[in-house]
């Protein structure tokens, strides 16, 4: 959908198109770096070229009006300046509700009513981070409606605070940081302890990233997500009776090898192992791709699958069906992305194997499991802005 049809839809919703400004904020994906966030590690996303789009405009008054075309069914939802407070009848419009309610705490002065509309094109339930993408739209367009004095990297904070405090899910901050502060034709280094980040070319000449979805329902990620935080602690404390570290990211392999005794409880042990060498993997992974070398670093990501599947165990029969037909198929590098039990692998594959590769990894998945899979051909694009 073009932006001149949703400007034509949100006059139909408001009545005109007088003052209206439109803005944009990317979907996301994970390129290696999995579950080492909360672990005190390096984190190696970019942003997608798909993503949410935005227009809105100040109203004179306090209310406050949000439309998604995505839930055209559900109409526009009406809160107010005065109150904005979590409701689960509010869906979607919880986002931007909670994020409006952050920047206000935090005295950020936004002394009148808007109205937006919202029409997202990331893939439904893929886990491209399509919360993040509302909730950094919605931060670019208040900094720019109420000319707010806020930078991206604390529109980051914000809208990871609106998630954890707000929305109540108990997420790090990759995903808004990323999806703000994305680049062209870039992925970026994160250290998600300090938030220190460097931009890293990804030259993807001839090759497409292609993203798989399993389609499948993702009711375990949330449970088993607490449970592998929990074990990474408990590996942390008795690390820490004889180590002076402050998370599982300070460590090298070989410091982890020769302390690993130190963690009495084998399935944590085997937790902690995949945070340590998936940190320092995807150190490598940055540093192989200044070079240029697209083949190395689709051995990395390779790795980081098997250690996602033997040791940390979050990738579940659908993503490994999906990643190791990939690895048959002339896939350079395929990996599961995102917190595991079903979800989406990303794959790196030649533009002229791209059709015969959906064929035969859909054909394969579909057999085994039941279901077929659905690709999306990703390009790397910019973070959030005003369009």
């Amino acid at each position: 959908m073009n932006l001149e049809k949703l400007k034509d839809i949100f006059s139909e919703k408001f009545a005109s198109k007088e003052n209206i400004r439109s803005y944009f904020a990317p979907g996301r994906v994970n390129l290696i770096g999995e579950h080492t966030d909360y672990n005190g590690g390096y984190v190696f996303p970019c942003a997608l070229s798909f993503g949410t789009y935005a227009i809105g405009r100040k109203r004179k008054d306090k209310r406050i009006l949000l439309y998604s075309e995505n839930f055209s069914e559900i109409g526009v939802i009406e809160s107010s300046l005065d109150e904005l407070s979590y409701n689960k009848d509010d869906e979607w419009a919880n986002y931007p509700k909670g994020i409006t309610k952050i920047f206000k705490d935090r005295g950020y002065e936004i002394d009148s009513g808007f109205e937006i509309l919202y029409f997202g094109n990331i893939p439904n339930g893929a886990g491209l981070s399509s919360s993040a993408s509302i909730s950094i739209v919605t931060s670019i367009l208040l900094k720019d409606l109420f000319d707010l004095d806020i930078d991206k990297v604390e529109m980051s904070k914000l809208a990871q605070k609106t998630e954890n405090e707000y929305i109540g899910v108990n997420c790090g901050i990759m995903d808004q940081f990323i999806v703000a502060m994305g680049k062209k034709d870039h992925a970026i280094l994160l250290d998600t302890n300090t938030l220190e980040y460097e931009y890293a070319p990804i030259n993807l000449e001839n090759i497409s990233i292609v993203i798989a979805n399993t389609n499948k329902r993702r009711g375990l990620a949330d449970s088993k997500y607490n449970e592998r935080r929990s074990q990474c602690e408990s590996a942390l404390k008795d690390l820490q009776t004889k180590l002076d570290i402050n998370s599982l990211g300070d460590l090298t392999e070989e410091q982890f090898e020769e302390n690993k005794d130190l963690i009495k409880n084998q399935t944590n042990r085997k937790r902690a192992k995949h945070a340590v060498y998936e940190n320092r993997r995807t150190i490598r992974a940055a540093n192989i791709l200044k070079k240029g070398d697209i083949k190395g670093f689709g051995k990395l990501m390779n790795a980081s699958h098997i250690s996602l599947r033997d040791d940390y165990e979050v990738t579940g029969e659908e993503l490994d069906t999906l990643v190791s037909a990939a690895w048959k198929n002339d896939a350079i590098g395929a990996r599961m992305t995102g917190a595991g039990f079903g979800g989406c692998s990303v794959n790196l594959v030649y533009n002229d194997k791209i059709k015969d590769f959906k064929e035969n990894v859909r054909k394969e998945y579909k057999e085994k499991i039941g279901y077929a899979p659905e690709f999306y051909i990703a390009e790397i694009g910019d973070g959030a802005k005003k369009i």
